[in-house]
């Protein structure tokens, strides 16, 4: 199989600073690691190249310092590193950014299966690999928590739980799917592996690169369809609990006088 894996660099969530007069994510205030959902499928290419063969390609779009987590990639099992990075690239939407990769994997052209994680941890928005299947015209899974089966020109999964009930879907290759954390448990890359990685050249691509593929008014800040107006840190609210064992009607009577001190009832 050939394997495209989508991951993108993220800060360490639980360093980061925001900086609210600009209403921006300080991303040089935290260590960029790769997104934690995108490891998840990572491994499930890994697990996949195991079991029938082929070949893994990790693509992401971001800074030139991009290249280490392109670098653990290999280290965690991967064949080949692509960094989409570009000054025209910047300031890009989901729209704008999907457009880019899916012009990136346009030009590779042979490929079986896109596998991404659920969504990042800085933006939340779980929209980039949906739009890279609508841009590619191929069919897309998400919440994806088990691939089920594979052949030459299909592919099913299970999708978690989805209004009370799982769904199993068959999809025609190429694809794309989207995996959960619940899916499998990311190794650890391996020493040798690590020794590898700092040796293996990772390729680069800048829009010029991509022309015929894209237009460069749909890359980067101008090809972008949304715009941040503000990030907003919600402030902590201090909230109180009690707990109560056996004892319905005291409990009943506490919330009844609750609703009515905040005027519910």
């Amino acid at each position: 199989m050939k394997i495209i894996v989508l991951i993108k660099e993220v800060p360490d969530m639980e360093k980061v600073r925001f900086d609210s007069e600009k209403g921006v994510v300080d991303r040089s205030s935290a260590e960029a690691e790769i997104n934690p959902f995108d490891l998840n499928a990572l491994q499930e290419a890994v697990n996949l190249k195991n079991k029938f063969g082929g070949e893994i390609t990790v693509i992401t779009m971001g800074l030139p310092r991009s290249e280490k987590s392109l670098r653990d990639a290999y280290a965690r099992g991967a064949d080949r590193g692509i960094l989409l990075t570009d000054r025209k690239f910047g300031g890009a939407d989901t729209w704008a950014t999907a457009n880019t990769i899916a012009a990136e994997i346009r030009k590779i052209k042979d490929y079986d299966l896109i596998i991404c994680g659920e969504k990042s941890v800085d933006g939340d928005t779980a929209q980039v690999g949906a739009e890279v299947a609508e841009f590619l015209n191929i069919p897309h899974a998400y919440y994806v928590e088990k691939v089920n089966a594979v052949s030459r020109s299909e592919i099913e999964v299970t999708i978690e739980n989805i209004c009370g009930k799982k769904q199993n879907r068959k999809m025609k290759i190429p694809a794309l799917i989207s995996v959960t954390k619940n899916i499998n448990y990311p190794e650890l890359p391996l020493l040798e592996r690590k020794l590898e990685s700092l040796k293996i050249e990772i390729e680069k691509c800048s829009l010029e690169n991509l022309y015929g593929y894209i237009k460069e008014e749909e890359a980067g800040f101008n090809g972008s369809k949304t715009k941040v107006v503000k990030i907003a840190v919600p402030k902590e609210v201090k909230r109180e609990s009690k707990i109560y064992k056996g004892n319905l009607n005291c409990y009943m009577k506490d919330v009844i006088h609750m609703m009515k001190d905040k005027n519910i009832i």
